[in-house]
């Protein structure tokens, strides 16, 4: 349970102090943490270090803590989701880049589009931003889940697949 307590101060820390926008474009630190949560701690991993993040960063936003707390558990759900749905299990001590990947990726996009949507369309609580810049946090989102997917599999295949946690 260390680990969790570990990785949610760390994304609450990413998602606080990052002047938005770009804590909305660079969400890499949060996937990787999230993706090497669910290798460590295996079932519910992401959503455990997840909602301890958005525990955190909902306590520092109060006037956003039920969607901040909603979607930091939706994008565990997702990743734990994900890995279940792509059989992403640690086999022989390495994991399949490729679905790694896939799957952070996935569930990166849906979460961006899904918070940005209700955010902007059901909430009007969004900051005035222009359309390019909408457009670039998702796409950066997106590639950033992938990245951390990448980085996730480099790091378990390289460093963390023979530690003794």
């Amino acid at each position: 349970m260390a680990f969790v307590a570990v990785f949610g101060a760390v994304i609450f820390v990413t998602k606080v102090f990052v002047p938005s926008p770009m804590n909305k474009m660079f969400v890499i630190i949060q996937a990787l943490l999230l993706a090497v949560g669910a290798l460590i701690l295996g079932k519910m991993g992401a959503t455990y270090v997840a909602l301890i993040g958005g525990v955190l960063t909902a306590m520092w936003t109060l006037a956003l803590a039920p969607f901040t707390l909603l979607f930091a558990l939706l994008y565990g759900l997702l990743v734990d989701g994900f890995f279940f749905l792509f059989k992403i299990d640690v086999v022989e001590g390495r994991v399949a880049t490729s679905r790694l990947i896939a799957a952070m990726t996935l569930s990166t996009m849906l979460v961006g589009v899904s918070s940005f949507y209700v955010m902007t369309h059901l909430t009007y609580l969004k900051e005035y931003l222009p359309l390019l810049v909408e457009i670039i946090i998702l796409i950066m989102g997106t590639i950033s889940g992938s990245i951390a997917g990448y980085l996730a599999s480099l790091v378990w295949n390289r460093y963390l697949r023979n530690a003794k946690l």
